[in-house]
């Protein structure tokens, strides 16, 4: 199973990005959002330290509500 953590960005620097998500900072190559125009601030969703897709603010949350939701389910099981 692949997975992919949405992430904003807060500092682009060329190709690379440092990107944030719950308080935790990754360095994200963006080579592979070249045709796409990113900028501080937009949120991308982020596989294996690749940004993989552009998203909005709106699609982050609900992504991380999701993942929340299931970590919550899996904290009970325990």
């Amino acid at each position: 199973m692949c997975l992919a953590i949405p992430m904003q960005i807060v500092e682009i620097d060329g190709y690379n990005a440092r990107c944030s998500a719950k308080g935790v900072q990754r360095e994200v190559s963006l080579f592979m959002l070249q045709g796409e125009p990113v900028a501080v601030g937009d949120y991308v969703m982020v596989h294996v330290g690749y940004a993989i897709q552009v998203m909005t603010e709106q699609e982050a949350r609900s992504a991380w509500e999701l993942f929340d939701e299931m970590l919550a389910v899996v904290g009970n099981d325990s």
